[in-house]
């Protein structure tokens, strides 16, 4: 996989540890939920535990991105790319789900999709 490629793969992964960061440690801060749409203190509680479990899914990606890099070879960044069409097919789901969603969409969904063309085309 190329350089370039690779950058993109490492700020897919570093965007997701943000996000599980957010979603599974930090959740219960108002300025936290409030980035996902949650409007209170009771929205919030009744949303912590499926924000807790997807923070975990974000790591996990993140985790796949990351390690695929740190691998290496064919085998390493096949896992990588593959993290990469995981993370870019999520974002796509978010803005199907919720127009409001559109520039975290973005932010999600960009990075991965770059990876996967420019290790596609470099």
């Amino acid at each position: 996989m190329n350089v370039i490629a690779q950058i993109f793969v490492v700020l897919a992964g570093v965007f997701h540890l943000a996000v599980f960061a957010m979603e599974s440690l930090l959740f219960s801060r108002p300025s936290t939920y409030k980035r996902f749409l949650v409007k209170d203190e009771a929205e919030a509680a009744a949303a912590r535990p499926w924000a807790f479990n997807q923070g975990f899914y974000n790591l996990f990606l993140a985790v796949g991105a990351l390690g695929g890099l740190i691998w290496g070879g064919d085998k390493g960044h096949a896992i990588a790319l593959f993290a990469c069409a995981c993370m870019a097919g999520a974002g796509l789901v978010l803005v199907a789900s919720d127009r409001r969603m559109v520039r975290a969409a973005a932010t999600q969904a960009v990075p991965p999709i770059l990876a996967l063309v420019l290790a596609a085309v470099l």
